[in-house]
């Protein structure tokens, strides 16, 4: 049986928790594969919102399991947190989630580590979550990481202490004024690692190998967004692990060959998070809509969300890099109502028109060029099939359709499970 995946196709916030949610029922597993808990998945059904950080959003589904892969690194605190947010939907967490053995941990010195290096960065900052996912990520490049397995261990204490030890000299060399009590963090954190060891931790890559020969159908879920790729995104202003469909390979042990569907999400506008280039930034009044509408604020973090049009270079990029078979567009009930919709198709660069991304896509390089749209005025918020929709809102899908050259089988016009149109 071959591994979907799931991915955001922008800088992140596209709605996959939403999708994930949708269609797990047609999945027996369902396993994140990199990220940490900067990843703020939103679920809304029966009336109540949902947010979820490192747990798989199929959680609420009472016939999937959900698996924790080695590519996540996982925050025992928060983690703790997040079960006990769901405790009062009697899910039965020892049963239906299952975490990789070979998953980081994030200690409470990554989060220092990580507030101290942006603190001394001033305003070069790269607007960090402040979750310590990159120094984890760090120490894990750098063989130096805590692994869910070593929590298994008689003398794993010995190996934390070592290396919350190094943190502590790394902090002070920063030279910035980082004020905390080492020892309140630590009291919360082996309390939650202890909760954390009565979940099933396991060899992940065995198991879904397993999966896969006895008939399991699996979706991979990505966090994040591709154009926040370590490799692939905006870099430096990019998380630190492989958000693209290569870091399902390496983030769950699934063979290139493995991979069967892959569904991209998108907004049909596009937002940002943090710092970092973004060519078609509104700093106006139409953004200002955008993002009130939208409702764009961080699920996590609560920062509010940068708001532009679709730039479908990027798309484009991220589509190939990605090899997406089908897209799924989400939000497009928030342009409903604007004087005019545009379509950022190439950007004028060096002198030249091009159509590719570049290296650099800082605004001193790259120009957007735009096509112009009619809007629609129809509330797609009813809407409930394709046959409702406004002419405008078809010419705009059928453009992006022809243009990616990949068929748009989703669009989502609210944030409510049944608010889900399948084409």
């Amino acid at each position: 049986m071959a591994v979907d995946l799931l991915l955001g196709l922008q800088w992140g916030d596209e709605g996959k928790g939403k999708i994930v949610d949708v269609l797990t029922s047609k999945y027996d597993i369902i396993a994140r594969f990199q990220g940490g808990p900067n990843a703020g998945h939103t679920l809304e059904f029966d009336g109540i919102k949902h947010v979820l950080r490192t747990i798989p959003s199929g959680i609420f589904h009472e016939k999937s399991m959900n698996v924790i892969g080695n590519g996540v690194v996982i925050d025992p605190v928060v983690f703790i947190q997040e079960l006990e947010g769901l405790k009062q939907f009697d899910i039965d967490f020892k049963s239906k989630l299952i975490l990789s053995r070979k998953a980081h941990v994030i200690l409470p010195t990554h989060r220092l580590l990580d507030a101290a290096s942006e603190a001394s960065k001033g305003k070069a900052k790269i607007g960090s979550t402040l979750k310590g996912i990159g120094p984890t990520y760090m120490d894990k490049t750098g063989r130096n990481g805590i692994r869910l397995g070593d929590l298994e261990l008689n003398s794993w204490k010995e190996k934390y202490r070592a290396l919350a030890n190094k943190h502590e000299e790394l902090i002070a060399f920063h030279n910035v004024d980082i004020q905390y009590n080492l020892q309140e963090m630590e009291d919360e954190f082996f309390k939650a690692v202890e909760i954390l060891k009565e979940l099933t931790f396991i060899d992940s890559e065995e198991y879904l190998q397993q999966a896969q020969k006895n008939g399991k159908t699996i979706l991979a879920e990505g966090a994040q967004g591709s154009l926040l790729d370590i490799d692939f995104g905006t870099y430096p202003f990019v998380t630190s692990s492989n958000t693209t469909a290569a870091g399902a390979c390496t983030g769950l042990g699934v063979a290139p060959g493995q991979i069967g569907e892959v569904y991209g999400i998108f907004k049909a506008y596009t937002t940002r998070v943090g710092s970092g280039p973004f060519p078609t930034e509104l700093f106006d009044e139409v953004g200002a809509k955008m993002a009130k509408v939208g409702h764009e604020f961080g699920a996590v973090t609560g920062r509010p969300r940068r708001c532009g049009w679709l730039d479908l270079v990027a798309l484009k990029y991220t589509c190939q890099v990605n090899g997406v078979t089908q897209l799924m567009m989400m939000k497009g009930d928030v342009l409903s109502g604007f004087d005019e919709l545009k379509i950022c198709t190439a950007y004028t660069y060096k002198g030249k028109e091009i159509t590719h991304l570049p290296y650099n896509i800082e605004p001193e390089n790259v120009t957007p060029v735009y096509t112009v749209f009619k809007c629609w005025k129809e509330d797609l918020t009813k809407m409930r099939e394709t046959s409702q929709f406004p002419k405008e809102l078809n010419a705009y899908i059928d453009f992006l359709e022809k243009e990616l050259e990949i068929p748009i089988k989703v669009i989502s016009v609210g944030p409510d499970r049944t608010q889900t149109i399948h084409r």
